[in-house]
C-alpha cells in the first residue's frame, strides 16, 4: 500500500516502493526511484537521477538530486544515490553528479539538518551529522561518523576521516584527519573522544591516536616523518593504519596545528 495524495505531481514513469507516503505538493520527475517505507513531506522535489533507499524522510522544500551548480555541466545523465534511514530535513540541496555516469552518494542513517547543500559528486558515509546551513562542495568526501556543526563549508575536493567532528563557523581547504575536533578556525582541536567512546573505541586505543596526532601537529618534523614515527613508536590497531593511510592519501595536505 502507498499513501499519495494526489495534489502531489509525480511523472507516471517514477518508480515508488510500497508503504510509502507522499504528501501534496511533491513535485517527481520520471527518471527516478523511491524503495519503500519513505515519507516525502510538501514541497519537496526529487528530480530526475536520484535513486534513494528505504526508510527515509525528506522534509518540506528539499530538493533531492539537483542539477550540479558546476560550470562544466553540459546537461548529462547522472545520479544522486541516497541509501536507508536518512533523515533530510527543511530546505536541504543535494545535487547530482556532473559528469555522465558519475554520482553524488549519500550512505545510511545520516542527518542533514535544515539548509545543509551536499554539492556534486561529493561522497558521504553512514551516521553522519550536517549541522544546520552546512555547505559540502564539490568532490568531497566524508568518512562515516562525521559531526558538522551549524555552518560549516567545506571547499572543493576536501575529505574528512572517519570520527572527526568540525567545529561551527569552520571554513577549511584542506583535508581533516580521522578522530579528531576541527576548530572554528580550521586547526587541530585534539582527539574526538566522545565519539569514539560511544562508538565503543578502547581506551588504550584512544590514547594511541592522541600519541599518533602528537607527533603530526607537535612534532619538530615534517608530516612525511611523522608518519614514520607513527609506524615506528605506536602501538598497532585499525585505526591508527586508518590514520597513517589518510594522511599518505591526502592530496591537498592536512588541518594544521593551533
Amino acid at each position: 500500500m502507498r499513501e499519495i495524495s494526489p495534489k502531489a505531481e509525480i511523472d507516471p514513469r517514477a518508480k515508488i516502493g510500497n508503504n510509502c507516503k507522499i504528501f501534496p505538493f511533491v513535485y517527481i520527475e520520471g527518471d527516478v526511484v523511491i524503495d519503500d517505507n519513505c515519507i516525502i513531506f510538501p514541497f519537496v522535489s526529487i528530480l530526475n537521477g536520484t535513486r534513494m533507499g528505504s526508510r527515509n524522510k525528506v522534509h518540506q522544500g528539499s530538493v533531492i538530486g539537483a542539477l550540479p551548480q558546476d560550470f562544466e555541466f553540459r546537461g548529462e545523465k547522472s545520479e544522486c544515490i541516497i541509501g536507508d534511514n536518512n533523515i533530510i530535513r527543511e530546505n536541504v540541496v543535494i545535487n547530482r553528479a556532473t559528469h555522465r555516469g558519475g554520482q553524488t552518494v549519500i550512505g545510511n542513517d545520516n542527518v542533514l539538518m535544515e539548509g545543509a547543500h551536499i554539492s556534486h559528486d561529493t561522497k558521504v558515509g553512514n551516521q553522519c551529522v550536517f549541522g544546520y546551513g552546512t555547505k559540502i562542495a564539490g568532490d568531497c568526501e566524508i568518512s562515516d561518523l562525521v559531526v558538522f556543526s551549524s555552518s560549516v563549508v567545506a571547499n572543493a575536493k576536501t575529505r574528512v576521516g572517519h570520527g572527526a567532528m568540525v567545529q561551527a563557523g569552520c571554513t577549511f581547504s584542506k583535508d581533516v584527519p580521522p578522530y579528531i575536533v576541527c576548530t572554528r578556525r580550521g586547526e587541530y582541536g585534539g582527539v574526538n573522544n566522545i565519539v569514539g567512546r560511544q562508538h565503543g573505541t578502547d581506551e588504550k586505543v584512544l590514547k594511541h591516536i592522541a600519541n599518533a596526532y602528537r607527533l603530526v601537529f607537535h612534532g619538530n618534523t615534517s608530516v612525511f616523518d611523522a608518519v614514520n614515527q607513527i609506524k615506528e613508536q605506536v602501538p598497532d590497531s585499525p585505526e591508527i593504519r586508518n590514520i597513517v593511510k589518510f594522511i599518505e592519501d591526502t592530496k591537498l595536505g592536512i588541518i594544521t596545528k593551533m
